[in-house]
């Protein structure tokens, strides 16, 4: 009873843990997508991404509400979205995407944590051809539709890829620039989706052992504790 007591207190002391970085990001990222277009989620695809993207991680309602409020206050003026560049051992290279209301904070984080952990942060552009920028859209399920005409219906959209995952879940690629394409697309079918977002995929994916992706864990860990860090992407296969 004492141990299973114990695993069950621990359990949820974890998910509050997780909880309490993982929402503050969520939140951010809401506000930042508002202010970066209108803040009516039926007019900003980014938007509507952001508020699907932190409904599927359980961001309660009023959360949701009072990030898109914030993108309208004074201080969400103050919030930028900065990205840095770091490379780290065996020819890893780490692209940082933050949002912060204090450049100076988070420009000397970024660059501590990758001092202290064998990185070193380099000048912004030194990696940026090393990342094609891509949406990608995460689906709950298979859609009911025949798979071959259901990509034929996606690539009018801007679809450049469909991946089958190893859970049968699907994924699916396209440019960046239609991203709002992509998820307009994808409502008029009446097709839900787990998560849609920008992210930066390698062009030359590289490996290394487990060891060095023990070693290297550290270095992602500490960069996701920063209260400032939204997204790291890395040239990992």
């Amino acid at each position: 009873m004492g141990r299973a007591f114990e695993y069950r207190k621990a359990s949820k002391l974890k998910r509050w843990g997780n909880m309490s970085r993982v929402f503050p990001k969520l939140a951010k990222a809401i506000t930042l997508a508002a202010k970066n277009g209108v803040p009516d989620p039926d007019m900003n695809p980014g938007l509507r991404s952001a508020i699907n993207t932190a409904k599927a991680q359980n961001l309660p309602k009023d959360n949701i509400d009072a990030a898109i409020k914030r993108a309208t206050a004074k201080d969400a003026a103050n919030l930028d979205e900065l990205n840095y560049e770091g490379k780290w051992l065996h020819g890893v290279l780490v692209f940082v995407e933050t949002a912060t209301d204090n450049g100076t904070r988070t420009v000397a984080n970024i660059k501590t944590i990758f001092n202290k952990n064998h990185g070193q942060v380099v000048p912004n552009g030194s990696l940026e051809f090393m990342f094609n920028r891509k949406a990608v859209i995460e689906l709950k399920e298979k859609p009911e539709m025949d798979l071959e005409e259901f990509e034929m219906e996606l690539i009018d959209g801007g679809l450049e890829e469909l991946r089958i995952e190893d859970d049968g879940s699907l994924t699916l690629f396209a440019d960046y620039t239609e991203f709002g394409n992509m998820t307009k697309k994808l409502e008029e079918m009446g097709i839900e989706y787990e998560k849609a977002s920008l992210q930066r995929i390698p062009t030359t994916p590289i490996e290394i052992t487990d060891d060095q992706m023990e070693e290297l864990s550290i270095l992602l860990d500490k960069l996701e504790d920063d209260e400032d860090v939204q997204n790291i992407y890395t040239n990992l296969a």
